[in-house]
């Protein structure tokens, strides 16, 4: 359960060893959080996340195997997780694929496998956290989507389609679960500066985790249902959604 404060105690993190989610969880141990436990495809990525979370405040963390694509696995790997800690106050879903776009084009397998992390393997893990959430009958689910989930672009398509369907998906879940004690929360963040984007041009409005995760925070004080960061992005995709396609067509994007 939350805190008299109202802050969260213990967080599931599925993507634990994510930039994203690394500051994102040092700031909710600063926030007083104190059991954390990381799950990831390879535990040994998981060990600095650790390490961060326990030297910003949590006093219980704990590393798990977790893989995004084996969905058959995710009832059992979650469920553990409730089973062994008792109530779960946040479930933050952060693992993903930007994928290589042009291989994609040329070998329809690699697309799939940007879809199926992106997309499948979220889904599969967001219904299974929301079920377990719906029947202790509180708890936030925080799903990162991406601002590329606003309008599918050439440069991007296959990775903003991924990201449309589970943002939308979350979305839905969202009104699912209005009136059940269990908050949803949409995180679409621009250009980060990650791991993953290491190497690329970056955007405007390109941003950091920790801006990332102080934008989270923030939204789980506020109960946002979607979050922007940076939050000017909200304004510029809103004019981008929007434009003809013809002009879209035009743009370098």
């Amino acid at each position: 359960m939350r805190d008299a404060l109202g802050s969260v105690q213990t967080v599931l993190v599925l993507g634990g060893s994510s930039d994203i989610a690394v500051a994102t969880v040092r700031s909710l141990a600063a926030e007083r959080a104190r059991t954390i436990v990381l799950a990831g495809r390879d535990p040994d990525r998981l060990a600095a996340p650790a390490r961060a979370a326990r030297d910003a405040g949590a006093e219980t963390v704990e590393t798990i195997s977790f893989d995004a694509d084996d969905t058959g696995s995710h009832a059992r790997v979650i469920g553990e997780v409730f089973e062994r800690h008792g109530d779960v106050d946040l479930v933050l879903v952060a693992f993903g694929v930007l994928g290589e776009q042009e291989r994609s084009l040329e070998d329809p397998d690699a697309a799939l496998g940007v879809l199926r992390t992106n997309f499948l393997g979220a889904a599969s893990a967001v219904l299974v956290a929301a079920h377990r959430l719906r029947a202790q009958g509180h708890g936030t689910l925080v799903v990162l989507s991406s601002v590329a989930a606003e309008r599918a672009r050439r440069s991007n398509f296959i990775y903003g389609s991924s990201k449309s369907g589970i943002d939308a998906f979350a979305q839905g879940l969202a009104d699912e679960l209005a009136g059940d004690g269990v908050q949803v929360m949409v995180v679409r963040p621009g250009f980060v500066h990650t791991k993953m984007t290491e190497g690329l041009e970056p955007a405007p409005l390109a941003t950091t985790p920790d801006k990332v995760a102080e934008a989270i925070v923030d939204g789980l004080r506020r109960g946002a249902h979607t979050v922007w960061a940076p939050p000017p992005l909200r304004y510029v995709m809103s004019v981008l959604r929007h434009l003809p396609r013809p002009l879209f067509r035009r743009l370098d994007l």
